[in-house]
C-alpha cells in the first residue's frame, strides 16, 4: 500500500474552466485524505460525472454551431470572389438566390463594388469587395481556431469522464472487496 498521496491520486489541472479528475489509484488513502466514506465518495463522484456530462453538452452544441458556421463563410467568401472576378469584364452575374428557406429567386446581379454581409441581430453593413474579402477571411480563421480548442476541449472532457467512470468504479469495487472481508471475518468457516 502506498504512503504518499503522489502514489494514491494523480490530480491533474483544469483545461479553460474544466477542472481535471483525479485518478486514484488507492482507494483507502483517498478516502483517508479526503475525508469522506464510501458513499459520500461516490455522490461526489457521480456529481461530478454529471457536471462533465452538462459540459459536452454545451461543448457539442457549440461545435455543431461552429461546423455549420463555417461552411456559410466559405460560400460568402465564394461569392465574393466570383464578384471580384465578374468585376470589370462588364458581364452580369446570373444566379440563384435563397429568398427564405426552400424558396429560391434568380437575379441578375451587375457589376459591383460593394455588397452587404449579415453581422447577426439584424445588422447588415456595406463592405468593398476587398473589405468583405477580409472581414469574410478573419471570420473563416477564427471559426476554424475556435473549431480546433474546441476540438481540443472535448478530447480533454472525454479523458476526464473517463477518469471519473473508472476512479467510481475502483471505489464501488473497493467497497464491495471491504465488505465481503468483513463478512468473511465476522462468520468464520465451518469445517
Amino acid at each position: 500500500m502506498a504512503s504518499s498521496s503522489s502514489a494514491s491520486a494523480t490530480v491533474v489541472t483544469e483545461r479553460r474552466g474544466i477542472p481535471g479528475a483525479q485518478f486514484v489509484a488507492d482507494v483507502q488513502t483517498y478516502l483517508t485524505q479526503s475525508g469522506l466514506d464510501v458513499n459520500s465518495a461516490l455522490a461526489f463522484l457521480q456529481e461530478r460525472l454529471q457536471q462533465y456530462k452538462l459540459v459536452e453538452m454545451k461543448l457539442l452544441a457549440q461545435q455543431r454551431d461552429l461546423q455549420a458556421k463555417i461552411p456559410d463563410i466559405e460560400k460568402c467568401l465564394d461569392v465574393v470572389g466570383t464578384l471580384q472576378a465578374k468585376k470589370g469584364t462588364g458581364e452580369a452575374l446570373l444566379t440563384d438566390f435563397e429568398v427564405s428557406e426552400g424558396i429560391y429567386s434568380r437575379a441578375r446581379i451587375e457589376e459591383t463594388d460593394s455588397v452587404c454581409l449579415w453581422l447577426g441581430a439584424n445588422v447588415m453593413l456595406e463592405y468593398s469587395l476587398e473589405e468583405a474579402t477580409a472581414l469574410l477571411q478573419k471570420n473563416l480563421e477564427n471559426a476554424r481556431a475556435s473549431l480546433e480548442v474546441l476540438i481540443t476541449d472535448l478530447e480533454f472532457l472525454r479523458d476526464q469522464v473517463t477518469v471519473t467512470q473508472v476512479t467510481i468504479a475502483r471505489v464501488y469495487n473497493w467497497d464491495v472487496h471491504q465488505r465481503r472481508v468483513q463478512q468473511a471475518v465476522a462468520t468464520p468457516t465451518q469445517e
